[in-house]
């Protein structure tokens, strides 16, 4: 899954297959995380949200994706 990089504090890049809707994000602190079952309207809005880190911390951790840590 390629990675676009993205303009936030907190996140580095990331990409999703929506076919098996999979979210891959890379934080700027080296981490990267694979989120599944991640619905695409999920992935737009987080895609599109001004501040991923408040998206991330106030609304998609709260959706208790399934996730695997790789780094």
């Amino acid at each position: 899954m390629l990675r676009e990089p993205i303009e936030s504090s907190v996140v580095a890049s990331m990409g999703y297959e929506a076919k098996q809707q999979i979210l891959e994000i890379e934080f700027r602190n080296g981490d990267i995380y694979t989120y599944f079952e991640v619905p695409e309207e999920e992935y737009l809005a987080f895609h599109s949200a001004e501040s991923k880190g408040t998206y991330l911390n106030s609304v998609f951790k709260s959706r208790g994706y399934r996730y695997l840590q790789i780094k």
